[in-house]
């Protein structure tokens, strides 16, 4: 089984790095683009034997106090099969 982990920006933070990619596709000609938010992607391999509710409940903890910083940052959590 395997999770991901997404890690993005609240919306009521700046995000620089997102509107520096948002100006350059503006510069390459792609006007319909109107905002841009960059974030992080975690893929987690787990260990054979684990339950889904077991997986699901230690990825969210995993998420919530290492991956992400809960001041600037949300998170979502998927469990793949």
């Amino acid at each position: 089984m395997k999770a991901r982990v997404f890690v993005s920006f609240k919306s009521t933070v700046l995000d620089p790095q997102g509107q520096t990619v948002c100006s350059a596709l503006h510069g390459l000609g792609y006007r319909s683009i109107a905002a841009v938010r960059q974030g992080k992607c975690f893929d987690i391999s787990l260990a054979d034997g684990v339950t889904r509710e077991q997986a699901q409940k230690e990825i969210e903890t995993i998420a919530q106090e290492v991956l992400a910083n809960p001041v600037i940052e949300e998170y979502r959590v998927e469990i793949l099969d």
